[in-house]
């Protein structure tokens, strides 16, 4: 069969702005929407003549970017999880590349997308499973066979598959050239100017970032992305659901790390484009970016509550439809404002899995790893709940002594040192300018800024310089 001619992943240009919203730009990624949906509908892969035979890898192909049926049994699940073992093997232990015509980058989404997605699903499953074993109406012969298979779905198959993508196509080399802007065919090997192995190369880059964060390592999430440029030259923007699950998981990653402004700029990006392109969307595909849309602006809801800022007016009208009571409440701060984070972010958050099978012998011994982030995320939010109340009397003043502040609040002088020590830290955080998505600069991310001297706080508009900030910082946690 002959190869299709290799698809551009990453353009040479400068990286763009993070606001730079060219109305050209954006039509040519409507129009590659609009291409992707009539894929998505109506149009059909070239088969290439399926006759369902071992060695039809055109028909293999095809049938491992079509979903799952959602009321699939245990038993055909394993047999989807063989079927990919057995077209990757095939793929990457070839004697030589494979040479076969793909459909197109659309499809070769659907494959990591949908692989990934089994993985997910299979993984909740046999935790929830775990956790409910002492429930009598849990499926006991279920219980067997997970217990005979721990390694199906293992995660370090998964990741070995993905990893293995990448080395082969030798696509983060190419990436990384095309950064430098250097020409990429040098790098391409025998392997990586094949488009079968460059598109699923490409798009396994994506799927690490996918699975890193549900296991809940959120920085080496980010670090995976490091040869990719996040802008509309991306490969990853022209596939709606792909330029979707980026940026969700980008700015998931970022949230988790307390990078507010990070978070809110990823989100920010992805849901204008979608307000853009939603009268592209229909069918199950609408109802599957309906969903993650208002998971994101949930997220949106939770970043601006610890990250007070001005949002474009698309997401600002959008957020105070969807979440304006709770938003409210939760940048008003306090113990009342506990259950709505908890409540967003079990709603908003991925469906976050164990790196290893559950003990189905003593089921006292797992966790659930939605729980176990739950409450990570939730110690965050206790430790910052009375941060806006100490701010708000601090707007009033610009010289307060500590006993009085303390007085007003209904709490001893050392618990306020605690919580303006906590509210100096978090007003603190690394904002994203140049280079990979976990380095930036430590900026003040607040409007308001203090520093004590015994125990009289200074209060001021603002920004303090940086000795003065260090000082504060050392004195402060030496006199609590």
């Amino acid at each position: 069969m002959s190869v299709r001619q290799a698809p551009t992943y990453q353009q040479g240009a400068p990286q763009r702005q993070a606001n730079d919203d060219s109305d050209e730009e954006e039509e040519t990624l409507a129009n590659e929407y609009r291409a992707q949906v009539g894929y998505e509908d109506g149009q059909d892969y070239d088969a290439g003549g399926m006759s369902g035979g071992p060695q039809d890898l055109q028909a293999q192909l095809v049938a491992a970017a079509m979903p799952l049926d959602y009321q699939a049994t245990l038993e055909t699940k394993i047999q989807s999880y063989d079927s990919y073992c057995n077209l990757f093997h095939f793929i990457l232990n070839s004697e030589g590349p494979v040479d076969i015509e793909v459909p197109s980058h659309f499809w070769a989404w659907d494959v990591i997308d949908e692989f990934i997605y089994q993985f997910n699903s299979f993984c909740s499953h046999r935790q929830r499973l775990a956790l409910q074993q002492s429930n009598t109406s849990v499926n006991e012969d279920e219980i067997t066979v997970l217990r005979d298979n721990p390694n199906t779905w293992g995660c370090y198959s998964v990741l070995n598959v993905l990893y293995s993508l990448i080395q082969r196509s030798q696509i983060s080399e190419q990436l990384a050239a095309r950064k430098r802007g250097e020409d990429p065919g040098p790098y391409t090997g025998e392997y990586g100017g094949r488009p079968l192995y460059q598109m699923l190369g490409y798009f396994s880059i994506i799927g690490l970032l996918r699975v890193h964060c549900l296991l809940g390592d959120f920085s080496l999430a980010l670090k995976t992305l490091d040869d990719i440029e996040l802008n509309k030259k991306a490969m990853f923007a022209r596939v709606m659901a792909a330029n979707f699950t980026t940026y969700y998981y980008v700015g998931f990653s970022y949230m988790m790390m307390h990078r507010y402004a990070d978070a809110l700029r990823a989100f920010n990006h992805i849901l204008i484009y979608v307000s853009r392109t939603k009268n592209f969307q229909k069918g199950a595909q609408y109802d599957s970016i309906t969903k993650k849309n208002d998971q994101m602006y949930a997220l949106v809801a939770i970043c601006v509550a610890f990250y007070p800022q001005r949002l474009d007016e698309t997401i600002h009208t959008a957020l105070r439809e969807k979440y304006g009571e709770q938003l409210t409440r939760m940048q008003r701060g306090g113990p009342e404002a506990l259950p709505i984070f908890e409540e967003l972010f079990r709603a908003a958050c991925p469906k976050f899995i164990s790196p290893t099978p559950p003990d189905f012998d003593q089921p006292h011994l797992n966790v659930d790893p939605v729980e176990h982030q739950l409450n990570i995320f939730m110690e965050e939010v206790k430790t910052n709940m009375f941060s806006p109340t100490v701010r708000s009397y601090l707007k009033l003043y610009t010289t307060m002594d500590l006993t009085k502040l303390a007085g007003f609040l209904e709490v001893d002088a050392n618990t306020l040192r605690g919580w303006l020590l906590v509210n100096k830290q978090r007003s603190r955080q690394v904002r994203q300018s140049q280079g990979g998505l976990l380095d930036g600069d430590v900026v003040n991310s607040s409007d308001l800024d203090y520093a004590m001297q015994g125990d009289m706080i200074h209060v001021s508009e603002a920004k303090v310089g940086r000795r003065l900030v260090d000082w504060y910082l050392r004195n402060l946690a030496r006199t609590y």
